[in-house]
């Protein structure tokens, strides 16, 4: 029997909840389709930070590399770390060690979930940069507290970073349905968007069968409202990318629909998945968050781990149980009643 070997990293609040729920589900499904998922867990988090003062081990890193995927659950407990510090020290550097430049998000409507919007009708596929950028944490500040403090925040977009950011989207979108939208704001950024949009230019001659648009942020917003339906595979920065990603979880239906992978393109390294959610501590611990984005990003995990009938399975449970009303609206269902549903529905495709 094939066995996949995943480091669980739970992180903070609600992080602890969904992942729990998402790794029961994963192992049904691994169970039925004859293979394992050995978990090891890991409980670097803020609470590990606040009892040894960072937020993972100095050899964290080397740790997790011997792994197939991590699975994480959410990072960040502002009330005590400072979300600079929980961001920049574990997500951040585990997305860049492991060369994970790739930040897929899907987004549509599962059924039975209504969204803000008249139209019900999109599948938008955003692909983030995920490694440099706005989030380079290149900068600095001098003379803090005096009047004369300065920050600075320098972006960095390497040719070689944007190339494969933008090759990666060009290839989802001819598996797709050959459409690509990279989104720039290079109207006002002359340097780094200019020189994003070139690389877009120069690219396209190679994916001819791929129809290429670019749009500004601002109007790549008002599009992903108004026109959602006419959006295929959309590729952006990391700063940008994260916006629209949260705006495509407002119009799914919410952040408890919204799934996530940082993929490693070339496997040279592990993979990470994880709702797009943060850990919401007002809610932590009271059985009422919602699931179901960390077990669709463990089908994410699934079929990046090559078990794509046991991602499907996982994911048309999912389908089902919304169908069916449960897991729609927040605070509707426990969090154990929507895994549970979730479970019987993987169970009884077995049986059928």
């Amino acid at each position: 029997m094939k066995t996949h070997e995943i480091a669980l990293i739970p992180g903070d609040g609600i992080g602890l909840d969904v992942t729990d729920a998402a790794a029961d589900i994963l192992q049904v499904a691994a169970g039925r389709f004859g293979f394992a998922l050995n978990y090891t867990r890991f409980p670097w988090s803020c609470d590990w930070y606040l009892k040894h003062g960072a937020m993972m081990p100095e050899d964290g890193i080397e740790t997790l590399r011997g792994f197939d995927a991590i699975f994480l659950g959410a990072v960040g407990w502002p009330q005590t770390v400072p979300d600079a510090v929980s961001l920049h020290g574990l997500l951040l550097p585990i997305r860049k060690a492991f060369c994970q430049y790739a930040n897929i998000r899907p987004h549509r409507l599962l059924p039975g979930v209504e969204g803000p919007l008249r139209s019900a009708g999109f599948d938008i596929l955003c692909i983030r940069e995920n490694t440099e950028g706005e989030y380079s944490g290149a900068g600095g500040r001098v003379h803090q507290g005096a009047d004369n403090e300065v920050a600075v925040e320098t972006s960095i977009f390497t040719r070689s970073g944007v190339e494969r950011i933008l090759r990666f989207g060009f290839e989802q979108a001819r598996a797709r349905r050959g459409h690509l939208t990279s989104v720039t704001k290079s109207n006002a950024q002359k340097y780094s968007m200019v020189f994003w949009d070139e690389m877009t230019e120069r690219l396209s001659a190679d994916y001819p069968d791929v129809t290429v648009s670019s749009m500004h942020i601002d109007a790549m917003a008002a599009k992903m409202v108004m026109q959602p339906e006419s959006l295929d595979v959309v590729v952006a920065s990391n700063l940008f990318g994260d916006i629209l990603t949260d705006l495509g979880a407002a119009i799914q239906g919410g952040l408890g629909f919204a799934a996530s992978a940082n993929i490693c393109p070339d496997r040279s390294a592990p993979s990470m998945f994880e709702p797009v959610h943060g850990s919401a501590p007002d809610i932590a611990g009271q059985n009422i968050a919602n699931p179901v984005a960390a077990i669709w990003s463990g089908a994410m995990m699934l079929e990046h781990l090559g078990e794509t009938q046991a991602a499907a399975a996982v994911l048309a449970a999912i389908e089902a149980v919304t169908g069916r009303g449960i897991g729609i609206k927040p605070g509707g269902h426990g969090t154990d009643v929507i895994t549970a549903a979730i479970k019987a529905e993987l169970e009884a495709q077995d049986a059928a």
